[in-house]
């Protein structure tokens, strides 16, 4: 048997466009003389679909995209993932179903029966959990069809869950397993499923083919890097990260391993190259042509303008450089030198004659009462209403250039800073923002280096530097990342030998700021807890408070 996997870049609702591709890989499959192609976990809807799965209209288009899947198997198995309806009046009216279409007809169908709930995940809001499972005979082999989630209870360790699909289906004996997925990246997760793949090889001796989305979906980006294994447990070949691709594969060479390909990327370069596509995809998906940013000088937005262009290219990103009497030369020198490097449009606009305008009529309702971060919350929302305006004037979408330790304790403005339709790194911690400028500059500079080694500042008041409001990056973001990605709490960081003063208000700070982050744009996902969909918190809380 000759099975094609295809890695394809879906997008949520375009039923059309998502049918076409997979009409254009069934006809790659076929000039590849595959018996049968795979896709991926709601491939005709998109993933994740969310409550549009609740409108009777999104589902018959689904519907109407699997017939025109069928009527394409006259000569080859197509396995496709989408969402099928309940026959009966008991439970959701949904499941999330794999279905395989041949020679025109349906000939299997097989429900998801693990749906996670957890992070980023909500699937047991929509659909019926599967309680019958069969394999299906094809070309002489039994295919064991699994979707996403069916396969990481392979140990029946998992407290969420309390059956495994595969045990229930392996009495009938299993040739192939074939699971497809819809797996959101982390830069730790790909290491993560393929070792829950390797356990499932092992246990159940049989080959596996993992299909996986690539693209963006709003803040949720899928990596691909869709995985073939042996049943030795060895990875016989595994599809790139953040690309498209479509590949061919003899049952037999995968059953005897006769090939051994896997991948290896740095964290670092991960987390670049899903930021590139997350803007990509976003701005592609949503009909957007350009960006627009302010540009201060520092490393947070000169790190954004970097992936702004690699993702759109020059001609899609415009900067705004608007120095205040408080700017260094220093910071506007470095900002013009970058927008030069990179080739993209630039303009100044000082906020100097604004912002005193500002102050001029509030004089009499301010009086005088000292300079604080009444002030400097002004320059930052007047820099927020000129990156407005423009968008406003020429269909720039704002990007905001928030990162994930700023965010999490509230060193931003609402409406000012904090303002974008998208937050490009506002899941990188400051240590890692850093680490993506020099990686940026690994073959010759793009950020002026004097933007990576200047001591990091806001520049709202005279010789401001980020010391002065918060503790070193270094300590803050291990204490972030204990508190957020690991969800330690106060008793249990301190024991890790950090100050206790220092770390309950460090998360005093993130649990107040919460109303922040609820305001801001949607946060491209880089890690395992991200603030945003996936990271749910009340705004009102006591805790830690």
């Amino acid at each position: 048997m000759r099975i094609s996997v295809a890695q394809l870049n879906y997008h949520i609702g375009n039923f059309e466009g998502n049918t076409q591709k997979m009409l254009d890989a069934i006809e790659k499959a076929r000039e590849g003389k595959a018996d049968v192609i795979c896709f991926g976990e709601l491939a005709t809807c998109g993933y994740p679909p969310r409550d549009f799965l609740e409108f009777e209209d999104f589902i018959q288009k689904s519907d109407e995209a699997l017939n025109v899947l069928k009527e394409a198997s006259t000569d080859i198995g197509i396995i496709v993932g989408a969402p099928s309806r309940n026959p009966v009046p008991e439970g959701k009216d949904l499941f999330n179903s794999a279905y395989f279409f041949y020679q025109g007809k349906q000939i299997h169908i097989q429900h998801k029966a693990l749906l996670p709930t957890y992070d980023i995940f909500d699937e047991y809001r929509y659909f019926e959990p599967a309680k019958k499972f069969s394999t299906v005979l094809f070309k002489g082999k039994r295919i064991a069809l699994t979707v996403c989630e069916d396969i990481w209870d392979v140990d029946q360790e998992n407290p969420l869950y309390t059956l495994n699909p595969l045990d229930e289906m392996k009495e009938e004996g299993i040739d192939v397993i074939i699971n497809l997925s819809a797996s959101p990246f982390n830069y730790n997760h790909a290491d993560a499923r393929k070792e829950v793949i390797k356990k499932n090889v092992l246990k159940y001796k049989a080959p596996m083919f993992y299909i996986n989305h690539v693209g963006a979906q709003t803040e949720v980006i899928f990596d691909g890097g869709s995985v073939v294994a042996s049943p030795d447990g060895l990875i016989f070949d595994e599809l790139p990260y953040f690309k498209t691709d479509q590949r061919h594969y003899e049952l037999s060479d995968v059953i005897e391993g006769k090939q051994r390909s896997e991948q290896s990327m740095s964290k670092i370069q991960k987390i670049h190259d899903g930021l590139v596509l997350g803007i990509k995809d976003y701005f592609g998906k949503l009909g957007f042509k350009k960006a627009i940013l302010g540009l201060s000088g520092g490393i947070d937005s000169a790190v954004t303008a970097v992936l702004a262009t690699r993702a759109l290219g020059k001609e899609g990103v415009r900067v705004l450089l608007m120095p205040s009497q408080f700017s260094s030369d220093h910071s506007v020198n470095d900002a013009k030198e970058l927008a030069e490097n990179l080739g993209i449009q630039y303009d100044i606009i000082a906020i100097k004659d604004i912002y005193e305008s500002y102050l001029k009529e509030l004089q009499p309702i301010f009086r005088d009462l000292p300079f604080n971060v009444t002030e400097e919350n002004i320059q930052a929302r007047i820099r927020g209403m000129l990156n407005m305006a423009l968008s406003n004037k020429f269909g720039n979408i704002v990007l905001n250039t928030s990162n994930k330790s700023e965010m999490a304790v509230g060193y931003g403005t609402l409406y000012g800073d904090l303002c974008g339709g998208i937050s490009v790194i506002g899941d990188v911690y400051k240590m890692e923002v850093y680490a993506l400028a020099k990686y940026m500059n690994k073959d010759g500079i793009v950020i002026p280096e004097n933007t990576i080694n200047k001591p990091p500042s806001a520049e709202l008041r005279p010789n401001q530097k980020d010391s002065d409001s918060l503790p070193d990056y270094e300590i803050l973001d291990q204490i972030l990342h204990h508190y957020i990605e690991e969800r330690k709490g106060p008793k249990e960081i301190i024991q890790l030998g950090y100050e206790e003063k220092l770390v309950r208000r460090i998360l005093r700070l993130v649990n107040i700021n919460e109303f922040k982050r609820y305001q801001t744009a949607p946060v491209l996902r880089i890690s395992p807890k991200a603030f945003g969909m996936g990271r749910r918190m009340p705004i009102v809380g006591k805790y830690l408070s």
